[in-house]
């Protein structure tokens, strides 16, 4: 029943209808594969083709082990009431100890694994594990529930605005997991067993890593995933963004006044209908006469532009025709393909709209073909990739189908195979500098220079505070460029006082994370439409008061500028992010690992956020092992302790790691 495979590396193991693959994939890592009758090569994943390492494998009739490097599988063949069963065990190779079990789910019927056939070889698949007292759990990508760690929860495997679906957790016990299967599903953090699954798909696969600390664990699942490319230096600035800037000459304005007034600024950008009809992905001519024009203007004062595109297709776009003759749109399982209402320019009524095909490689070349002709060409480098879950209205992903399968089976992959359409055209154009603002990711979206931001997030304190949590779990489910849209998206008066002190706070925090976006529908807010711009959201939109405060966490920004592509460059070379929880630097702190309103930004700089109203001073834990200085007042303090940390209305607390040195009080 278990047998080893040619190579010595890997054992295989069949019992009954089932086959099952345990195989290194990568330092002190392994993936495992099920399937009835056969494994497949051809199901969606986001594992790249496994580096090198000195596995062995040995089996017998119904025993086998794989050990690779520091992590051993155990399987079993074990006699049940039902007949025999395969059960995999986890441990570390050098003391045994266990990390992650399977877990029957019933002592008759199922195991630990299910597959409830559906048609054609399709079902739904379950995949359990055991649960351990004390455990906590981080990463899954990015969700609004407020919490970091995630243990006791259950999560949807679905793509939303604001809820982003990456399948990769970090256990406190010292393993990484990656769920490798795009299918809609969920994952149960349950206090009696963790359960995976996927609602229609074709076979169970996972990859399972370990290692001394969250930094090599961090390290391994990049191995296995993908690094981010090196964020270029002008990213690292400030992005002036709002609902919408209607026209060349609005855009042009904003800009102009920022470098008048002496204020930094590094990207500008022009957000949706910007174009004649959705899916044509070009300029309106009647609003933006010259972008060429634009581009140059804006470059000469140190700004880059940054465009909205979408994916979605319009039947009133020139390309929609020719797409749809090409197989390049989204298909349906049942009905037209058309997946979104949309109001176009021109009409009053919403008209369905359909979505291009990004697991479609003929539909990838056609969209950057587009966007080079009407964007790169004309000087753009800067991508916004926004409705790329992708926006479903309902959100019905499994009446979709795709060049690469069923919606239920692959939808999850949409918005990392989007990225790779502009990360193949740009870098086919001998460009290395590839920055796209997505909406959406999966595993292995960094790769391909996928920057994610939060969504339309509420403009409230408790949104401000479900923020921290949300961006230090994406950092642990290994995408590094992240950011918020500062003072929330929904709403916010900027005559208001108790808005003001919420965009400030926002403001302040935003400075300290991987990247620095201003953005928002503020009030007034008329209907949507496409002469829709919404309220004020420039800096100065919000009183001299706030202004003042704003600037100095802007100075502050550009100070902490080369320390900060710094820790980008490391995430590109070691795959550890620049914002992390206190437990990556400091996993034997118990402490660290439940505090989850404070982070740190690279080794050196501590940073604690002001996350209510009228706060002027907040408690502030320092990790054990360090020593850490108050960045403005000097004041030295030893680990393990907490501290009562001034917080006036014009900076939020910071703290300094040992010796280090950063630019933080004023010059």
């Amino acid at each position: 029943m278990i047998t080893t495979t040619e190579d010595g590396r890997s054992i295989e193991v069949r019992v009954r209808h089932e086959v099952l693959l345990v195989e290194p994939w990568g330092a002190d890592s392994l993936r495992v594969r099920a399937g009835r009758h056969r494994i497949l090569d051809d199901v969606p994943g986001a594992l790249l083709p496994a580096k090198p390492s000195a596995a062995t494998a040995e089996a017998d009739e119904r025993t086998g082990r794989v050990v690779n490097g520091a992590l051993t599988a155990l399987v079993q063949v074990v006699d049940t009431d039902t007949g025999p069963d395969a059960q995999l065990r986890f441990v570390r190779t050098d003391t045994g100890e266990e990390l992650l079990s399977e877990q029957r789910a019933h002592f008759w019927w199922p195991g630990s694994r299910l597959f409830m056939p559906s048609r054609n070889g399709y079902g739904r698949l379950e995949q359990r594990f055991t649960a351990y007292d004390g455990e906590r759990i981080y990463g899954l990508g990015q969700h609004t529930h407020g919490r970091l760690d995630q243990k006791g929860l259950v999560l949807d495997l679905v793509q939303r605005n604001a809820e982003v679906s990456v399948p990769f957790l970090l256990s406190s016990r010292g393993y990484g997991f990656l769920w490798n299967s795009p299918a809609v599903g969920r994952v149960e953090l349950a206090a009696n067993g963790t359960r995976w699954v996927a609602d229609d798909a074709r076979q169970v696969d996972y990859w399972i890593t370990t290692g001394d600390d969250p930094r090599r664990l961090l390290g391994h699942y990049a191995d296995a995933t993908g690094y981010a490319p090196m964020l270029p230096e002008w990213a690292t600035g400030f992005w002036q963004s709002k609902l919408r800037y209607r026209s060349q000459a609005e855009l042009l304005a904003v800009a102009r006044e920022y470098h008048e007034r002496g204020l930094p600024l590094s990207v500008i950008v022009a957000d949706f209908f910007h174009w004649t009809h959705l899916g044509d992905w070009r300029f309106d001519p009647d609003g933006w006469p010259d972008p060429a024009g634009l581009v140059r203007e804006l470059a000469a004062l140190g700004v880059k532009l940054m465009v909205s595109v979408w994916p979605s297709v319009s039947p009133l776009s020139e390309n929609y025709r020719e797409m749809q003759e090409q197989g390049l749109l989204v298909a349906a399982e049942n009905g037209v393909p058309a997946h979104a209402p949309w109001k176009d320019k021109g009409f009053d009524v919403e008209l369905p709209v359909a979505f291009y095909d990004p697991t479609n490689p003929a539909a990838r070349r056609f969209l950057w073909d587009k966007v080079k002709e009407n964007y790169y060409d004309l000087g753009v480098r800067a991508w916004w990739l926004d409705g790329d879950e992708p926006e479903l209205q309902p959100g019905h992903p499994h009446n979709l189908g795709f060049h690469a399968g069923p919606g239920a089976e692959v939808v999850n992959l949409y918005p990392q195979v989007h990225a790779q359409a502009f990360h193949d055209g740009i870098r086919g154009e001998g460009d290395d500098e590839v920055v796209l603002l997505s909406r959406s990711a999966w595993a292995g979206s960094q790769r391909y220079g996928a920057a994610l931001w939060s969504g339309d997030v509420p403009a409230t304190w408790a949104s401000l505070r479900a923020q921290v949590r949300a961006g230090l779990n994406v950092a642990i489910a290994g995408i590094p460029w992240w950011t918020t849209d500062i003072g929330g998206f929904h709403g916010g008066d900027p005559d208001s006082p108790e808005y003001r002190e919420l965009l400030v706070r926002w403001f302040q925090y935003g400075v300290c994370c991987p990247l620095l976006r201003l953005h928002g529908f503020r009030d007034p807010r008329p209907p949507f439409g496409p002469e829709m711009t919404g309220g004020p959201n420039e800096v100065w939109s919000y009183g001299p008061e706030a202004l003042g405060f704003i600037e100095d966490a802007l100075r502050l920004r550009e100070r902490l500028r080369p320390y900060l592509a710094a820790q980008m460059r490391v995430a590109h070379e070691q795959g550890v992010p620049p914002m992390r929880p206190l437990f990556v630097d400091f996993p034997a702190d118990a402490v660290a690992w439940d505090t989850d309103d404070q982070f740190l930004l690279g080794p050196d700089l501590l940073v604690a956020p002001v996350l209510d109203a009228g706060v002027t001073h907040r408690a502030v834990y320092l990790p054990e092992g360090a020593l850490w200085t108050d960045a403005v007042t000097g004041t030295r303090h030893s680990g393990g302790t907490s501290v009562d940390a001034a917080a006036p209305a014009g900076r939020i607390p910071l703290f300094l790691r040992d010796s280090a040195r950063l630019p933080i009080g004023k010059p």
